[in-house]
Formats: C-alpha cells, structure tokens, sequence
C-alpha cells in the first residue's frame, strides 16, 4: 500500500516539473537575453559617439587633448552602463510570462488526476481492500461435513491402498452419522493393515450409534476383541465409559477413563477425560446419598496414604493470576515409570490452599499414591483448561515428597514460556 501511493506522489511529481522546469527555464534565457540586447545596445552607441569623436578630431574641431578626454567619459559611461544592468534608450523590454498559468495547469493535472482515478481506477478496492472469502460461508454444520466428507472420499478413490486415508473417511463417516458407510471404512482398514485394536473400537462405535446407543452382543464382541488386543485402546475404552455413564454404571465409567489418564497417551483430551470423571462421581453419590464404599472413594485410614500441599503464587506472579484460572495438581512417582497416581484441580480463586492427595484421587489402575513411599508433586495453574503447560500458565514443583510425611509448601514461580 505505500508503495502504490509513493508511485503516485512520483508520478504526480513528474507532471509538475514538465510544468515548472519549463517555465523558470524560460525565466532564465529571458533575463540572459534582455542582458545580451542591453550590453549591444551600450556597444553599439559607444561606438557611434566614438566615431563623431574621431570625425570632429580629423576635421580639426577638437584637438587630442579634447578628443582624449571625451572618449575617456565615453569609456567611464559605458562601464557604469553595464554595472548598472539597464539603459534609457532601450524603448522595448520583453517581459516574462507570469505565474498564473503554471498554477493552473498544476491545479488542473492535479484535479483530473484524483478525478480519473476516483471514477475509473481502484479507489475502492484499495481504500477498502477485498477479504478472503470463506469458502464455508452461508454453509450449515451439516454441509460443511458432507462437503469434507465428500474431499476425504475423493481422496480414496485417487488413492484405494492409502490405509490413513481410510481411517480419516471412517472418522468423517461417524461425525456425519453414516454409520453403515463407517464400517465399511474400518473394515477396508483391517484388510489393508489388519486387524487392530485402534481399528476395532471405532467399528465398536460406530455400531453403537447406529444401535441408538445401546449394546449388543455382536458390539461386546468386539469390545472384548479389542480390549484383548489392547487392554488400554482409548477408543473402546472411551466407548465403555459412555456406554457405562448411560447406564448409570459409573464406577464402570469412571474405571474406564482413568485407564485411559494413565496411558500417558498425548493424543486425548485430558481436561474433558477429568471434568467426565468429576460428573460421574458427582452422579453417583447424588445417587446413593454419600460417596460409593469401594476402595477407590474410602476415606483414607492411615496418614502414610496422603500427601497434604500448602499451594501460593509467588508475589512477583501474582498479577498473572485471574478468577477463571484452573489450577491442576499431580502427584507423580518418583520411581519407576513416571505415572501419575493422584491428581485434582480446584479454582484459582480458592488460592492460597491446602490439597490433600490420597487414594480417592487416583488416576485410575492398579497404581494407587499409597504404594509409593516418595512422589514429585506437579501443580499447573492453566489460563486455557488444558492439563498440559502453554504460554502464559505458571507452574511450581517439589521433588521427593514422602508419602504420610508432613504438609509441604509449594508455590508456583514459573511462567511458562
């Protein structure tokens, strides 16, 4: 854009000096001109009064004293002449064109300039330039789907043998509730890469819903198939918690994505995974009046199976802290693989407070925080709901904190970059 109006200004630029340069030209050679005519002039007359000089001194009506004398002033007067630039006897003097007409013509190359280019250029455009379009504008939920739907089908056709491109077909398939297609998608998979667990559950799934959401026998086969291929495949297991949270089964439920917590797997949504668990636990003692009796929600019997932590913000940190702040606390071994065992998050209005770790609290599996003697304690305080550190969340950790030991402090100190 200042590119384009630099071009202009040049442009502009170049008629005005095709008007001015001329015109002070002309003012130059008029004044070199009238100069020249002056200094003939003063020539031409000293030369006439020198020769009746000579005349005079030749017929004897001046002698040489006389005739030295008069051409000496005529010789004084000619070099004040000069000096002087101008002379009487000069009876026509050419006068220089004025100003008016070069401030016309600027005026008018300048008017029909932002005239033309108003009317007949791009004004517009460049005063309001054009946005993108959006190629889905005006296109409800369900046509962009089918659209992409009918890109990933393309994509199929042009390559039959591309097994991931298969997979992403089955996926859009499921979102766009062609469930039949779905399976056919997964199914193509199985017999390019074979039979896998990661396959299995979303055949699972897409069965499901296209049973309204309720089990089968053919269905359970499958789960079973696929949980003994991968005991901790997310996608069947994220199809048993549904299928158990529907059923109002919610220890089930709850069982079934904290194995999914404890992969450690990168390509899940954990906040959602938690916020889930949190309801169903919330269901189940809205059920039952208290909290279930299992071994998971008994109240802790020994002070060896807790890890009580004192969790601030720094002072220097603390104007980086908002109300809608979510702070995540993990409590992770210290030997051995470095599983979570108990984790928890509160608001960040409640701080500074004191979180108590314990059994209640685990992240699903055999691996309970009262089987550890030392853990390293994790507490993220996330501006965006995500477990995972972004730009802009702060964090703090302690290393080898003992289990049943006293209550520690931890305060958050750094700024994730």
């Amino acid at each position: 854009m200042t590119t384009f109006w630099i071009l202009i200004a040049f442009v502009v630029l170049i008629g005005l000096m095709l008007i001015w340069v001329p015109h002070f030209r002309q003012q130059r050679l008029l004044e070199a001109e009238e100069a020249g005519v002056r200094k003939q002039t003063n020539l031409e007359l000293f030369n006439e009064r020198l020769a009746i000089l000579e005349k005079e001194l030749a017929e004897d009506l001046l002698d040489n004293q006389e005739f030295e004398a008069l051409k000496k002033e005529l010789e004084i007067s000619l070099l004040q002449d000069i000096k002087q630039g101008s002379d009487e006897s000069l009876v026509n003097t050419v006068k220089p064109k004025g100003l008016l007409w070069p401030v016309i013509m600027s005026v008018t190359l300048l008017g029909i300039s932002g005239y033309m280019y108003q009317h007949l250029g791009q004004y517009e455009n460049v005063a309001n330039p054009p946005r993108a379009a959006n190629p889905h504008e005006g296109m409800t939920a369900e046509q962009i789907m089918s659209q992409r739907v009918q890109m990933m089908e393309m994509a199929v056709q042009a390559e039959p043998d591309n097994s991931q491109a298969w997979f992403n077909l089955g996926h859009a398939y499921i979102s766009a509730n062609r469930f039949d297609e779905a399976v056919s998608a997964f199914d193509k998979v199985m017999e390019l890469v074979g039979t896998h667990a990661e396959l299995l559950g979303p055949k699972a799934t897409a069965m499901y819903y296209k049973n309204n959401q309720q089990m089968s026998a053919e269905i359970q086969a499958l789960i079973d198939q696929s949980l003994a291929l991968d005991p901790q495949d997310p996608s069947t297991l994220l199809l048993v918690g549904m299928d158990s949270f529907f059923t109002a089964n919610y220890q089930k439920a709850i069982d079934a994505w904290q194995s999914i917590l404890a992969t450690q797997r990168t390509d899940i949504d954990r906040t959602a995974l938690m916020n889930a668990i949190e309801t169903a636990r919330m269901k189940m003692a809205a059920e039952t009046g208290e909290m279930p009796q299992d071994s998971v929600h008994q109240p802790v019997a020994k002070a060896v199976q807790t890890v009580t932590v004192q969790i601030s913000v720094s002072p220097e940190l603390a104007a980086n802290v908002s109300d809608s702040d979510m702070l995540f606390i993990f409590a992770r071994a210290t030997e051995g693989p470095k599983v979570p065992l108990a984790a928890t998050k509160i608001s960040a209005k409640a701080l500074p407070a004191t979180i108590t770790l314990d059994d209640s609290t685990n992240m699903g599996g055999d691996v309970k925080l009262s089987s550890a003697r030392q853990v390293e304690i994790i507490a993220v305080l996330s501006k965006h709901g995500s477990v995972k550190p972004q730009s802009g969340d702060l964090k703090g950790s302690l290393n080898e904190v003992a289990v049943g030991g006293e209550s520690v402090n931890l305060v958050l100190d750094t700024l994730v970059q």
